[in-house]
């Protein structure tokens, strides 16, 4: 079937382009960030432990995040991807517009932004990875949708009906595997972290979510890389690999070393949940001996 014509400016306010890319990441960091505070104020989730930060530190937090995605995603790409850009193009670089996004790189950045933060604000540096996790899903699922709508990062050549001619990728149907991005990454792996959450109470269980999401990610892309068509400029691996399954694979092992360690470490004991930012509960002060007789 051919490519739906979607035009990747949404509308021209004057001499500025609004852009569907644009607005993916928008809305993925803006739906991610109220569900990071949904979690926080839920205190059923947070029994043993309680929450790891309050709104308002998560409030804050999301314009950390919001400039590791950015600068990371694009920095990613660049080395990653298109080294060449820094001594041929350096200014194609800050075009972010003209699409280039890594996800790896993308994730070094929010890990580097949540690392500074849990430092600045003395925040447990695995629960707040996990509340950042669980929302991550909902901002990849928009990310590769805006990928479908620029009509990039397309898949290989497929019989199946499904397929879809992308303009610039010659007279061949390939598999829409941003969709399949979309799908895997996005929801599918937004319901497994929140059965993880909801359900097994995992929050309670320092860096076990952000262990699932890691690992999780990693097998969903690597999977996917093989319906994947990598960009043309990319070496040829040895044993058929690509620049993201050998990216995505050291995230599987490190994810799930982080699982095991979250779920072999030894739980605290049951405690009443306080509402976010209402500080530890105050220790038990012990009563002062009588004088006299009672």
């Amino acid at each position: 079937m051919p490519f739906p014509d979607f035009d990747p400016v949404l509308v021209h306010l004057g001499p500025l382009a609004i852009r569907w890319y644009a607005l993916a990441y928008v809305a993925g960091i803006l739906l991610g960030w109220r569900y990071a505070v949904r979690l926080v104020r839920n205190a059923g989730l947070w029994a043993l432990r309680g929450p790891p930060a309050t709104v308002e530190q998560v409030d804050d937090l999301i314009l950390w995040i919001t400039l590791g995605v950015i600068v990371g995603g694009r920095l990613g790409h660049v080395v990653f991807y298109t080294p060449d850009l820094i001594w041929t193009d350096p200014l194609e670089i800050f075009k972010t517009w003209h699409g280039g996004m890594s996800f790896h790189g993308g994730a070094l950045g929010v890990l580097i932004a949540i690392l500074v933060f849990a430092w600045r604000n003395k925040l447990d540096l695995w629960r707040l990875g996990d509340v950042v996790a669980a929302s991550a899903p909902i901002g990849l699922f928009f990310g590769r949708i805006a990928n479908f709508i620029n009509g990039e990062l397309w898949g290989r050549p497929t019989t199946l009906p499904w397929g879809i001619i992308f303009p610039g990728a010659g007279p061949e149907p390939r598999h829409p595997s941003q969709l399949y991005e979309a799908a895997l990454e996005g929801i599918v792996l937004f319901l497994v972290l929140r059965w993880a959450t909801h359900s097994r109470k995992w929050l309670n269980r320092r860096g076990v979510v952000m262990g699932l999401f890691i690992a999780g990610y990693g097998l969903a892309r690597t999977a996917l890389e093989n319906v994947r068509e990598p960009d043309a400029y990319m070496p040829h691996f040895p044993l058929g690999l690509t620049m993201g399954m050998l990216l995505s694979i050291p995230m599987i092992l490190v994810g799930c070393w982080i699982i095991w360690r979250g779920l072999k470490e030894p739980l605290p004991e049951a405690r009443a949940a306080a509402p976010p930012g209402a500080g530890p509960t105050p220790k038990p002060t012990k009563a002062k001996r009588a004088d006299g007789p009672a």
